[in-house]
């Protein structure tokens, strides 16, 4: 199935289909020079498959994980282009998950003062939720995202089919960002999710998660009001990643512990309910000092709080500003 996002920027297609990564001239222009951009954490067929088909192309392949989103990877991706030869008539093709696609979309949104980008997503958190609205980012002093861009794709090409290649943790990983969206917009999701298998309807999963991200993007393009709520959860998920390295829990297992400290009781309990079914913590993995000292530098915070997504019903949501004491409150009596 085809959706279309329409932004400021421009509109682009969001293609779902199995097989879709063999056909990228029906999506892609592929009569381009295209730097190809993995890591060597996605299997490399993965990004051989879309190089060839390529009028010209170059692979670049860089270490996986969180804390190589940084200014070195960023810096040796415009080497490559530099080197190449690349042109503002040419593109940069991200095929992996939501790292490669934060720091390719930032690199083709600056070099030449931006060339097109095309986001082919190997993982199922970038393929729900990251590939699309056009943040992208890399990290900086050990804060996630506090250099970056929007800069919307040309096109998302999403196949199912690449999913087969990850461990259980990623696909959980992944599918707590569908959980996310379900509990703020769509309790019919959220109950198929949570009485069904989510795996066994995976491709309904991922539509209708993005069409939830398509329709607060298309709202709040630049995250002025509405499209606060896809953060519900990360406001003390991206603290428990800070205070822990970026590197020992997946996000979408921070993204889990988050959701709980700004729901009400009934949704916190049936929250945990679904987490514990597909083995998504619920433990604040540090103690809340820790996490709110973290909390205080985070981009989204100012001087006296932070703007926070609560749930009191599944399907729902509402945006509220809190200072500090009550922040505190929430995360010392949420877990």
């Amino acid at each position: 199935m085809e959706m279309t996002v329409k932004t400021s920027m421009g509109d682009y297609n969001i293609t779902i289909l199995r097989g879709a990564i063999n056909n990228l001239n029906k999506y892609c222009n592929t009569d381009k020079k295209a730097l190809i951009v993995t890591d060597n954490g996605v299997p490399f067929e993965y990004a051989d498959t879309v190089s060839k088909q390529f009028r010209n192309s170059v692979i670049k392949v860089i270490p996986h994980g969180e804390k190589n989103k940084n200014f070195e990877t960023y810096k040796s991706l415009l080497e490559v282009l530099s080197e190449n030869e690349f042109t503002r008539n040419d593109c940069v093709v991200a095929v992996g998950g939501g790292v490669v696609g934060d720091i390719s979309g930032f690199t083709a949104s600056t070099y030449m003062r931006g060339i097109d980008f095309y986001n082919i997503p190997t993982t199922l958190l970038s393929q729900v939720d990251s590939s699309i609205g056009g943040k992208t980012a890399i990290d900086f002093y050990g804060y996630k995202n506090t250099v970056g861009a929007f800069y919307q794709p040309k096109a998302v090409v999403i196949d199912p089919n690449v999913l087969k290649t990850l461990s259980q943790r990623q696909l959980n990983n992944g599918l707590c960002e569908s959980i996310k969206m379900a509990a703020t917009s769509d309790k019919e999701l959220f109950n198929l999710i949570k009485n069904g298998d989510a795996y066994e309807n995976i491709e309904t999963v991922i539509e209708e998660s993005l069409k939830i991200k398509k329709y607060v993007v298309e709202k709040d393009e630049k995250e002025m009001g509405l499209r606060r709520v896809l953060n519900f959860g990360h406001t003390v998920g991206h603290a428990v990643e800070t205070s822990m390295g970026l590197n020992d829990l997946l996000h979408g297992e921070c993204v889990s512990i988050g959701m709980l400290a700004f729901s009400s009781d009934n949704v916190r309990s049936e929250l945990i309910s679904v987490l514990n079914k597909y083995n998504l913590p619920t433990e604040l993995p540090l103690s809340a000092d820790e996490i709110l000292s973290a909390l205080r530098h985070d981009k989204k915070a100012n001087s006296k709080g932070v703007n926070a997504v609560f749930v009191d019903e599944i399907g729902s949501f509402r945006l509220e500003f809190i200072d500090f004491e009550k922040l505190d409150e929430l995360v010392k009596g949420a877990y």
